[in-house]
Parts: C-alpha cells; sequence; structure tokens
C-alpha cells in the first residue's frame, strides 16, 4: 500500500509543470496576434507606395512616412484625437465616478445586479448600430430635432461636429469606467468611513482621504480601459464627425482602404501607438509626483497631530 502511494506520488512529481506553464497560452495569444501583427505594421510604415494601382512596396525602405504623417494635416488630426480622447476620458470619469459610488454605496445588494445588468445592456447591440443611432438622434431633419423644432429649441450639439464624436464616445465608453469603478468601490469597508467621521473628519475630508485613495485602482483601470481603445476609435468619427471630428483612427482608415497607401497608415498606425504609450507614461507620473506629494504632507503632518 505504502509502495503505491509513493509510485502515484512520484508520478505527480514528474507531471508537474513549471510556473510560468500558466501564463503560457496568453504569451502565444499575445505574440501571434500583438507583436507579429505590430511587426508587420512596422516594417510596412518603412516601406512606400510604388504606383497608383499598388498599395505597398519594400524593396527600398526608409523612415520617409514618418516625415509625411508629421505634415500640418496629420498633425492637426493627431492633436484633434488627443483632445477628444483625454476630453472623453475624463468626462466618463467625473460621470461614472458619482454613478459608481452611488451604486456600491447606497443601493440595496437586490437592485445592484439589476441596475449593473442595464449599464450592461448598450453592449447586446452592435457598437456601430449604437452610434448610428446617435446619428438619427443628432440628425438636422430627424424626429427628435423636430420635435424640439415644434417647442422653440433646437439642438445643442449637431451633427457632424467635433461635439457629437464628443458625445458618441463618452456614450459608448462609459460602462468601461463604471465597471471596474464599481468593483473598487464596492469592496470598501464601509467601517472605514464611519471611523473617519468618528475621528472627526467630514464628509469631504473623508472622501479625499480614505474613499479616494482605496479606489484609485479602479480609477486607474477605468482610465485605461477607456482612454486606450477611445484613442483609437473610428467608427464614431466615421459616423458622427465627418471632416471637423476627424481622429486618427478614421485617417488610419482612410489610408488602407480609401488611399491604398499602406506604407502611410502603417506609419499612422505606429505613430498612435507611440502616441498612447507616451500619455500614458505621462499621466503614470504626473500621478506617481502627485502621491508622493500626498505622502509627504501626510508625514509632515503626522508630528503636529502627535504634539497636539
Amino acid at each position: 500500500m505504502a509502495r503505491a502511494v509513493s509510485e502515484a506520488q512520484s508520478g505527480a512529481r514528474r507531471i508537474r509543470a513549471p510556473g510560468f506553464a500558466l501564463a503560457l497560452p496568453a504569451w502565444v495569444w499575445f505574440i501571434f496576434f500583438f507583436l507579429i501583427p505590430v511587426g508587420f505594421i512596422g516594417y510596412y510604415s518603412l516601406g512606400y507606395k510604388p504606383s497608383i494601382f499598388s498599395s505597398i512596396a519594400t524593396d527600398r525602405l526608409s523612415f520617409d512616412r514618418y516625415g509625411d504623417a508629421f505634415q500640418p494635416l496629420f498633425f492637426k488630426v493627431f492633436v484633434g484625437t488627443l483632445r477628444i480622447s483625454m476630453v472623453g476620458t475624463l468626462l466618463c470619469l467625473l460621470i461614472g465616478f458619482p454613478f459608481a459610488y452611488w451604486l456600491a454605496t447606497r443601493v440595496s445588494s437586490r437592485w445592484k445586479g439589476i441596475l449593473l445588468g442595464l449599464c450592461i445592456v448598450p453592449f447586446w447591440t452592435n457598437f456601430l448600430i449604437r452610434t448610428i443611432g446617435w446619428r438619427i438622434i443628432l440628425a438636422p431633419e430627424g424626429p427628435f430635432s423636430n420635435a424640439l423644432n415644434d417647442i422653440g429649441l433646437g439642438l445643442p450639439i449637431q451633427l457632424y461636429t467635433r461635439a457629437a464624436v464628443q458625445l458618441g464616445v463618452v456614450y459608448n465608453y462609459l460602462p468601461l469606467m463604471i465597471f471596474p469603478l464599481f468593483v473598487a468601490l464596492e469592496r470598501l469597508d464601509p467601517a472605514l468611513r464611519e471611523a473617519s467621521k468618528d475621528l472627526g473628519a467630514g464628509r469631504f475630508r473623508t472622501f479625499r482621504q480614505v474613499t479616494l485613495p482605496l479606489a484609485s485602482p479602479g480609477i486607474i483601470a477605468g482610465l485605461l480601459l477607456v482612454f486606450i481603445p477611445l484613442t483609437g476609435d473610428y467608427i464614431t468619427p466615421l459616423v458622427l464627425g465627418g471632416a471637423k471630428g476627424n481622429m486618427v483612427g478614421k485617417q488610419i482608415a482612410s489610408e488602407f482602404l480609401t488611399a491604398n497607401d499602406w506604407a502611410q497608415g502603417s506609419a499612422l498606425a505606429i505613430l498612435l501607438i507611440v502616441m498612447i504609450l507616451a500619455t500614458v507614461g505621462v499621466m503614470a507620473l504626473i500621478g506617481l509626483g502627485i502621491r508622493s506629494i500626498l505622502r509627504a504632507r501626510r508625514r509632515f503632518a503626522m508630528p503636529e497631530v502627535m504634539t497636539a
């Protein structure tokens, strides 16, 4: 009996896999569906468009396409994209945080699942269909516009403008901000807020020194989940923006599908990735700097509190 047990244990030891094997499927997916495609895009960005009937040639590699990407037309599109993405991400945070806080702390557990499910309902519909719905609402001769005109009001946001694109991206990506915020806020122990109030802190100070720091992982996750796909969105500016609400994603699609210039489109795609990484890096440095300042202020405030 003991021999059988020892043989079973030795067999179990023989089939034991190293720890990194658990992440192997994710690494395979990452390599084949991200690194290799991005590598091809980077290689194509060094090529050129040989003729009007051809899309890409790589017999003569250069960085000329990157120089063309910094022309005033493309540079203006990049600046406009960064503005729309940062404003849209900030609006999603300002709208989503109060709702997630209310849902996590003020709503009974019986209704939380229902209300959270209502946030998921828009994802049951195709992204393009949801965006076209806003095109119908914002149409100058649409039913909503006619109803407002009948009562002497007009549409506050016009179709084919940057404001329409801003409205569309906030609507499409707001749930991606609400979900991580709700998870982070729901895990907060209510006793911490009560203890802060018992120690004399007001609601605002409790929110600033207790709730906000503990919810920071959800805030960071929400910012990343919204900012990264929003910056590369091309459906929303295509449907709602027109020429005034152009974004880099739409420009890249136009270079590939309309202009048939794969080299220029690839260069714009690489620069878009660099812009996203640089923006996230700068925001991370600013966040670390603010956290260091706040920690230093707390260290200086502690001796004063102890001597008092």
